[in-house]
């Protein structure tokens, strides 16, 4: 996971946790998973893709994912959803789908045990990530389950710094090179 320090200087990324998905010389994308879409909400978008809500659709949030393709929705899941074509593993506790039947199953009740669903993404060209990586714009930690499908997107940040034992109100928008 990324970490945005603070100080960050895009207002979009200000205090943004974000799962990195994919990640090579060619660029890397991530779903900010921190910061809910205002003003929409899941059973909203089921409507619009003409999606019968459901048992499933009760409580589920609706994401910012990040800045780009913002109309293009993806669901990040635990990997128990054997999911489909579309569906990009990430990791032994990660999987990504992009397509409409992840929505369906959700709102059936059918979907996997543990989703964020987000629209838009957040994306890095080649070596765009690694010159902020340097820059402390950002800070690495190990994804958790426990913060990223955790409801309580106003604590993520805190718990994803706490998690590399930093106490959030130490940092400083102001950093420097020893």
């Amino acid at each position: 996971m990324l970490i945005a320090m603070p100080g960050m200087e895009d207002p979009r990324f200000e205090y943004s946790v974000v799962l990195l998905c994919a990640h090579s010389v060619d660029g890397a994308m991530g779903l900010v998973v921190n910061k809910r879409v205002p003003d929409l909400s899941f059973d909203d978008l089921l409507g619009q893709l003409e999606i019968e809500s459901g048992a499933g659709s009760q409580g589920v949030a609706l994401h910012f994912g990040g800045p780009v393709e913002g109309a293009r929705g993806f669901v990040l899941h635990s990997n128990d959803y054997p999911g489909a074509q579309g569906t990009m593993k990430i990791n032994a506790r990660f999987g990504m789908t992009a397509t409409k039947d992840i929505l369906v199953d959700i709102a059936r009740g059918q979907g996997p045990k543990a989703a964020l669903t987000a629209l838009g993404y957040a994306g890095w060209g080649p070596g765009q990530l690694e010159s902020e990586l340097k820059q402390n714009a950002w800070l690495t930690v190990d994804g958790d389950e426990a913060i990223v499908f955790d409801a309580d997107d106003g604590g993520k940040w805190a718990r994803a710094l706490r998690k590399l034992g930093i106490d959030p109100s130490m940092l400083s928008a102001g950093g420097g090179r020893a």
